[in-house]
């Protein structure tokens, strides 16, 4: 059993330091680690018999290491960090930027007289050393700090050292403007972070602010979190409906964009469900909470999307692990392109070589890589929520690019799944009204929508008193003692094991139910369900993204199966499964693929557990409100449109295309930059922009993916 603990790392603004701080905490005993540093939280996975206190002090060494200046802050069980209060809180740096600002001014000041006289030799190095010491002194007081806690590999060291050997082979000028557009790009790069988390934040704008809750005759404004089950609340017009519960009074209309991504309003009279974060848009609601906040909807969409870079996609990985080695190389690089050179090349000036080593050390900073990749998957699940989609990791995101089959379950996914009774056949001197009576009686106790539809058919009120005996057949049917008589209710496979004589080919497309008295054939019940609208259009767009096989499986009759996939354009359909076959089947599915290829299932998230749990990405649909299938998917679609799927698969390969545009862009223009260096045609200044105007760029490319409106 493994505890759970989170950690938040207030003012955490180096990706660099939180892939180190991550990759050190995963080397602890018992320990499995894993950072967001979009929300600024470390997420540990702890041995239930390890020392738990223990380990938290280690990591928060291992973060001061790192990170002198973040405050480590373990997260409460009941403490609801979220998207909106992180963007909220982005400010907390705000006096320490302008602080930056007025050193960049005061010293760029001094730069400037510097360049633009002609002062002697002596006065010219004051003005330049005190310009930078003015604007980099933070910088070189936290490499010395950073070796002394053995962290030579920083950006802080990197930087202090090609601006101080600038100083030593007498470019003073380059060494005080590389460091201030250095600070310049820093600066830039934090505000575009701070804007693509606080854009990634209006994304899921969703959190209720507060809560109407009615004590006696009055109304309390209070937080969400302090009301309680059974408590009622009015939410009125333009409000967000802060809690899941059930409406007792009033009429309205409803916004559930922020769940669904749809822009189609919903109406909600008394008995209706009001889930936390639909919109109200005319009338006075007066709701009775069922659930807490901390169990509520919006909550839990909220806590998926949060911790949704907590599951790295293998792209991460790689940079991450990359990014660890490249550093390293280049500093070894930029040593030997110092010393070798100057003793191997007769003529060869060691000042020169000296900066060309030291332009090697300005583009070496992987910061492009660490912070625009993460933040390009992000920004995915981001978009992908406001459609409805709700994608558990950025591993996920990324494995929907290689999907070769979807396999889809019928009942409730490619059809509505409100079934209805179409047809009543009795036989043998049974009538109408005798066979509705046994079949609903027998089907009473089911929570099926089968059985559901034959009890809504009977219309008179179940007296439990008269069922004995009752026995599920699995896969079969229903075995059931009523007023004494034997009672057997189910499909045909329940028929042919009792002997029983039966019309089997029954002419319809719907879900037959056969039911036999006594041993004797009494007729069937045959009950209807509608494909979705929606059904046709997904396979085609499912088609035209190149997926190559999509598949039904259903329990229903191979009659019914056939018909709805010759409707739909499904490549196999596979009928009259029991839920361990659907298992099998999707085995026998995914063996059939390509080693790279993915195979999703697509279900209804409650009773198709075990096949989610099996395929590799789950998708459960239509679970606005559904708790079974949030925990049981990996991805979730809040509307009941198969068509999503595809959607999520655009939405993926676009994330792709804008994450390798950021890998070949800045590994293309450091490579450039490094070979320009050491052939002495690279000078700092071009050097800045290969490091921190590379990673700006790379990050308001990133941020593109966050708008997912026109795909």
């Amino acid at each position: 059993m493994m505890l759970k603990k989170e950690l938040i790392l207030e003012g955490l603004n180096c990706a660099n330091c939180a892939s180190k701080i991550e990759c050190e905490v995963n080397k602890l005993s018992g320990v499995k680690a894993s950072m967001n540093f979009m929300n600024k939280t470390l997420t540990l996975e702890i041995e239930a018999d390890a020392a738990v206190e223990t380990i938290v002090d280690q990591v928060k060494s291992i973060v001061h290491k790192h990170e002198p200046d973040v405050k480590v802050v373990l997260k409460s069980r009941n403490a609801k960090l979220n998207i909106k209060e992180i963007s909220e809180n982005q400010d907390e740096n705000g006096d320490n930027r302008k602080t930056q600002i007025i050193k960049l001014v005061i010293g760029g000041a001094l730069f400037a007289i510097g360049l633009i006289f002609d002062f002697q030799n002596w006065l010219e190095l004051t003005l330049f050393l005190i310009s930078y010491i003015i604007v980099g002194g933070d910088i070189v007081l936290r490499a010395i700090k950073g070796i002394a806690r053995g962290q030579v590999f920083s950006e802080h060291f990197l930087m202090s050292v090609a601006t101080i050997g600038a100083f030593f082979v007498g470019a003073y000028p380059e060494g005080v403007a590389v460091m201030m557009f250095y600070l310049v790009g820093e600066l830039f790069q934090d505000m575009a972070v701070d804007h693509s988390r606080k854009s990634i934040s209006s994304l899921m704008d969703i959190r209720p602010d507060y809560a109407n809750l009615k004590v006696g005759n009055e109304l309390q404004k209070v937080s969400p979190e302090d009301v309680n089950i059974g408590d009622m609340i009015l939410i009125k017009p333009g409000e967000k409906i802060p809690l899941d519960g059930k409406v007792i009074e009033g009429l309205s209309m409803v916004d559930t964009s922020a769940l669904t991504g749809e822009s189609i309003p919903r109406e909600l009279e008394p008995g209706a469900d009001a889930l936390s974060g639909f919109v109200n848009k005319n009338g006075v609601l007066t709701v009775k909470v069922t659930k807490s906040f901390g169990d509520s909807t919006v909550s839990k969409i909220l806590d998926l999307v949060e911790n949704a870079s907590s599951r790295k996609a293998p792209t991460e990985q790689f940079i991450t692990k990359f990014a660890r080695y490249y550093t390293p190389v280049v500093v070894f690089g930029a040593l030997a392109l110092a010393i070798i050179p100057p003793l191997m090349i007769p003529g060869a000036v060691f000042s020169d070589w000296v900066y060309r080593a030291l332009v090697f050390l300005v583009v070496s900073c992987p910061c492009a890589l660490v912070i625009s990749i993460p933040l390009g998957f992000f920004g995915g699940i981001g978009g992908a929520s406001k459609r409805g989609i709700l994608i558990k990791g950025s591993n996920y995101l990324e494995a929907l690019n290689n999907v070769e089959t979807v396999v889809f379950d019928k009942t409730g996914t490619l059809t509505k799944g409100v079934f209805k009774v179409t047809q009543t056949n009795p036989q043998n001197a049974y009538t109408k009204a005798e066979l509705l009576e046994y079949a609903a009686y027998a089907e009473s106790y089911s929570n099926h929508p089968i059985a559901q539809s034959i009890t809504n058919a009977y219309h008179v009120e179940i007296d439990q008193s008269r069922i004995k005996n009752y026995q599920e057949i699995a896969g079969n049917g229903i075995s059931v003692t009523i007023n004494d008589n034997e009672v057997l209710a189910g499909n045909s496979k329940l028929m042919d094991n009792e002997n029983l004589s039966h019309i089997d080919d029954v002419k319809t497309s719907g879900t037959v139910i056969h039911v036999a008295i006594n041993k004797k054939y009494a007729g069937n019940i045959v009950i209807s369900d509608e494909v979705k609208e929606d059904s046709a259009h997904a396979i085609k767009e499912l088609k035209s993204l190149g997926i190559r096989k999509t598949v039904m499986l259903t329990g229903d009759l191979k009659s019914v199966g056939d018909k709805i996939g010759k409707q739909l354009g499904l490549d196999e359909v596979y009928s009259e499964l029991l839920p361990e076959d659907k298992v099998e089947k999707l085995e026998w599915l995914e063996s059939k693929k390509t080693p790279k290829g993915k195979l999703v299932f697509v279900g209804d998230g409650i009773n198709d557990a075990p096949v989610l749990a099996r395929a590799d990405i789950g998708v459960a649909m239509g679970c606005l409100g559904s708790d079974a299938a949030i925990e049981a998917a990996d991805i979730v679609i809040m509307t009941d449109e198969p068509s999503k799927i595809a959607l999520a698969i655009r939405i993926a390969k676009r994330t792709r295309v804008i994450v390798f545009q950021n890998i070949v862009f800045a590994l293309v223009v450091k490579t450039i930059f490094l070979a320009l260096g050491a052939l002495g045609l690279a000078s700092m200044w071009e050097a800045v922009f290969a490091d921190v105007g590379v990673a700006l760029i790379a990050i308001f490319n990133a941020m593109r993916v966050m708008n997912t409106k026109k795909i």
